[in-house]
C-alpha cells in the first residue's frame, strides 16, 4: 500500500495525505476518487498534457517515464526536470510513499 501526499502551487490549498493506497492505479485515478482536480481534458490516454505535476518523492515507484508522455511533457506549462503526466504515473506493486505537487491548475482557464 502507499501513502501519497498531493501538494497544490495554487494559494489557499493546504496539502493533502491520502493513506493505504493501492498499487495498479494512475496518479490521475486517485486524485478523480479522492475529488482532487486535476485537469485531464483528454480522458487520460496520454493524448494532452493538461494532468501535468511534479513528482517531488517516490518516482521509482511509478512506471517509467515514456516516450510518448515525454513529447507532451514538453507542451506543458512549466516543466521541470521532475514532471510527469498523472494519466502515466501508475503505481507499481509495492509500497512506498509518493510526494506530487500539482501546478496552479487556474492558468489553465480560457484554454
Amino acid at each position: 500500500m502507499y501513502n501519497i501526499t498531493f501538494k497544490f502551487e495554487q494559494k489557499g490549498l493546504q496539502p493533502i495525505t491520502l493513506t493505504d493506497i493501492k498499487p495498479d492505479q494512475s496518479i490521475l485515478e486517485i486524485a478523480l476518487t479522492h475529488d482532487i482536480e486535476l485537469h485531464h481534458n483528454c480522458g487520460g490516454v496520454c493524448a494532452c498534457s493538461t494532468c501535468h505535476l511534479y513528482v517531488n518523492k517516490g518516482e521509482d515507484f511509478l512506471e517509467e517515464l515514456s516516450d510518448r508522455e515525454e513529447d507532451f511533457i514538453d507542451r506543458a506549462i512549466n516543466p521541470r526536470l521532475n514532471s510527469r503526466l498523472g494519466c502515466q504515473c501508475v503505481l507499481q506493486p509495492g509500497a512506498g510513499e509518493v510526494e506530487v505537487t500539482l501546478p496552479d491548475q487556474t492558468q489553465f482557464l480560457g484554454e
